[in-house]
Parts: C-alpha cells; sequence; structure tokens
C-alpha cells in the first residue's frame, strides 16, 4: 500500500475538477485518501494563480502546509495548477520546501510526480498546456453526492486585456459530446440531481470542434437525462447568449432559469481597452433581450471598478448601469496589474483608493438591490434543494433554489419541516434579508 495523500484545493470549480481527477488517478495509482492533512503522509497543493491575491493565497498556503513537515506526519509536499503553470520554474528557487512541482498542462502525470523518488532536485511537470481529461478519466467527486460540476472544456482563446488565463490554461479546447453525456449519465446513476456545466466561456463551447457542436445542440441532449433534474449554465461570455439559449431555458424546466454572464464593465472605453467591446449590442440590450422572456431568468454578473482609465464619468455609467438592471447576484472585484498582461502596460492607472471606494459603492447598491428583490419572494413556494444543516446552527435547515449556484450565491434557511439530504422540496418563503431567504418546507 502506498502513501496516505491529501489534496487541497484552492481557486475556483473548473479547480475543483482538476483536483477531483487528481484524486481519482492516485487513487486508481494505489494511493490511500487522507481525511485531512493531520492523517496524511503526502501533502498536494492545486493551486489558483489567475490575480495577485490568489498568487499570495496559494504561497501563504504552500508555507503553511510546508511547516507541518516539521511538526506532523507530513512527510512531502506537492504543489499542482495554476501558480505552477504560470511562474514555472522560478517557482522551484523560491521554494525549496517543496518536494514536486506539477502544471496545468500535466494533471495526468500525477502519479508520476509521486511515484518519482528523486534525490535532490524536485521533479518539475509542466508543459503547454493541452490536456483535456474525459468521462474514461478517474475521477473522485468531492462535492456532496447530489450536485457536481462537470468541466465541458478547457482553455480559453478570448484576449481580453488583463486576463493571464490563456497562458495558464491554453487556447480553448472542447470535450467530445458524447463525453460529457456519458459522464453526465453516470454521475445522475449514482445520485447526482444537479450539474452545473463550466469552462472558461460555456457559450464558446464546440466551435473547436471538427463536426460543429455548440452549447446549445449539447443542452437538448443533457435535457433528456433520466434523473438529471437542474442543468446550471456558469462562465457565459456576454456576446455568446444567443436567442437560442434562452429559447432553451424557456422550453425545458430541467435548464434552470439562470446566466452566469461575466460583464466587467458597461462603458464602451473601458470595455475597448479591456478587449471586450462589442458592436453588435451593449449590456442594456443584451439585460432587456434577457428580462424579455416569459420565463423568469436570474442573471449573475462580475464587474471590475479600477481599470485604467476608468475615469469618473465611466464609473457613472457603470453604477447606474448596476441601479438599473437589478443584477439578481453580482461579485465587484478591483483591477488587478498581471505582469505579463497588456493591461498591465496601460496608462492613466485609477489610485487604489479611489478603486476601493467604487466597489464599496457598488456593493452597498447591490445589497440594496438584493433585499428589495428577495423581499418579492416573501410568500411564495418554491422548490429548493435540500442541502443539510446550517453551518451556523443545528437548528435550521439550509438549501439552494434553482437560482443560486453552489458556493457563490445566497441561501435559504429553513426554520421549519424536515426533508432529506438532496431532495428537493418546495418551501414557502416567509422572511427576506439581502443575501438569504428564511422559510418553511410545505407538506
Amino acid at each position: 500500500m502506498k502513501s496516505r495523500i491529501c489534496l487541497v484545493t484552492l481557486g475556483c470549480a473548473k479547480n475543483l475538477v482538476d483536483s477531483e481527477n487528481m484524486l481519482g488517478l492516485l487513487k486508481a495509482g494505489g494511493y490511500v485518501i487522507a481525511s485531512g492533512l493531520e492523517q496524511a503522509e503526502i501533502g498536494i497543493i492545486n493551486t489558483c494563480g489567475f490575480i495577485e491575491s490568489a498568487v499570495k493565497e496559494s504561497v501563504g498556503a504552500i508555507l503553511e502546509i510546508a511547516d507541518m513537515k516539521k511538526t506532523g506526519k507530513l512527510k512531502k509536499i506537492y504543489v499542482t495548477g495554476c501558480l505552477v503553470q504560470r511562474f514555472g520554474y522560478k517557482l522551484k528557487k523560491e521554494l525549496p520546501e517543496v518536494d514536486g512541482w506539477l502544471g496545468t498542462g500535466e494533471i495526468d502525470a500525477i502519479v508520476r510526480l509521486l511515484d518519482e523518488n528523486r534525490a535532490g532536485d524536485a521533479p518539475f511537470y509542466i508543459s503547454r498546456p493541452s490536456y483535456l481529461a474525459g468521462h474514461e478519466t478517474a475521477r473522485i467527486q468531492s462535492s456532496p453526492f447530489y450536485t457536481a460540476y462537470v468541466k465541458i472544456a478547457e482553455g480559453c482563446s478570448h484576449r481580453c486585456a488583463y486576463c493571464t488565463i490563456p497562458g495558464i490554461r491554453g487556447t480553448f479546447r472542447s470535450r467530445p459530446p458524447a463525453s460529457i453525456l456519458a459522464e453526465v449519465e453516470a454521475m445522475t446513476e449514482r445520485g447526482v440531481k444537479e450539474i452545473n456545466l463550466i469552462a472558461q466561456d460555456t457559450t464558446f463551447y464546440g466551435k473547436d470542434l471538427e463536426k460543429k457542436s455548440s452549447l446549445e445542440k449539447l443542452l437538448k441532449k443533457l435535457v433528456h437525462v433520466k434523473g438529471l433534474q437542474w442543468i446550471r449554465l456558469l462562465y457565459g461570455h456576454p456576446k455568446g447568449i444567443s436567442n437560442s439559449i434562452l429559447d432553451l431555458i424557456e422550453s425545458y424546466e430541467e435548464i434552470c432559469p439562470y446566466l452566469d454572464v461575466p460583464l466587467q464593465h458597461v462603458h464602451p472605453e473601458v470595455l475597448k481597452r479591456m478587449g471586450r467591446h462589442s458592436d453588435k449590442e451593449n449590456a442594456w440590450q443584451l439585460m432587456d433581450r434577457i428580462r424579455s422572456r416569459k420565463r423568469s431568468i436570474s442573471v449573475r454578473s462580475t464587474l471590475m471598478v479600477g481599470f485604467p482609465g476608468e475615469t469618473e464619468e465611466a464609473f457613472r455609467e457603470l453604477h447606474d448601469f448596476v441601479s438599473w438592471a437589478e443584477l439578481d447576484h453580482l461579485g465587484v472585484f478591483i483591477f488587478s496589474p498581471e505582469k505579463g498582461t497588456r493591461a498591465a502596460r496601460l496608462n492613466h492607472a485609477v489610485e487604489r483608493h479611489v478603486a476601493e471606494e467604487r466597489l464599496d459603492a457598488l456593493m452597498r447598491l447591490q445589497a440594496r438591490i438584493s433585499l428589495k428583490k428577495n423581499r418579492r419572494m416573501i410568500g411564495k413556494v418554491v422548490p429548493v434543494l435540500i442541502e443539510g444543516p446550517s453551518e451556523e446552527t443545528d437548528l435550521l435547515l439550509r438549501g439552494r433554489t434553482a437560482v443560486m449556484a453552489p458556493d457563490v450565491d445566497d441561501q435559504v434557511l429553513i426554520n421549519k419541516g424536515e426533508g432529506p439530504l438532496g431532495d428537493i422540496l418546495p418551501v414557502k418563503i416567509r422572511k427576506a434579508y439581502a443575501y438569504d431567504l428564511v422559510g418553511e418546507i410545505v407538506t
């Protein structure tokens, strides 16, 4: 029997899927999965390296876990993922505590990395990212049994001025539809009821395949998978939200009325400097098109403040848009000038304190919008996916509606009634707060 391992995942859901594949490969390779670092002999950190704050978090986690080699059972630590792919061999010099390195293009080499008992120099597996896991790739699902992420593509072929992803993850490459369908069918057979489709841009899916496919064609197949109740779309580029996608959301109850559309900004000049400008449709027109549908579709978005050249006028336009659009879920972050990107070389920088004030203004506005929208839910009965006891108290259950994505959105707290974990049950909303709803299960 080989060593006991524990894998720590940092970053986004796409990173989580990579970790689940590595865990599957390691188990198939004879390694034992430990329940925590305290019980492990080998620690693996799957890192994020997208922006400066993520880099700092990843380095901090590496150093913290490296200290466990001195005080606990941990004998070796390995680092994988985006941080490795982005910074390469520089990390080896700065972090000699690490026993091996693995980039995003070498996920399938994780067993070889751990098996290699090289004396002295730590093994380093890094290459141009081209790897793409399929349904036959071993995987251990770490999310609750009833919900899972399905990565339908890897990489990105957009060239946004501020983004490091194309260099870290490679160009966009779609999985074959048959592979995705086979994976989802296997998931539902073991009890998964909700899948969240993810990629750097889900709406770009299939455009790179020889036999042209599309997100729409994929959805038409997935809605017929037996046992699958919720299909949620995450990370869709604004340019890719087609009328045919909206038609499908209206036509199939299985497709959650939810769109995750990272707009980043709305001012034309800022978008042009970002490399995201479109002459065909602006953010107002996109939201009008989505809101015109008979089925109410919730929209989640992310916005960036403090991008070079964002004037007071540009920010006012962004603030006015948020006020007008009344987005259902919103995340705001401050521009980070990442080395190697075009945006890092742009002039007309925005001072940090100004960017922070803009972020605070948008989040205060969004809190008022969220409270107003949530209050409209009082008295309504909605299907809720039961996720178990609340993290705050065992006296409450928690769950999510179809328009709440896992990990990033609001939750429903249930103060009356009981239901099995993973069931979707009717809940009557009794109270509303800015980011949470409170209700009772309807018997």
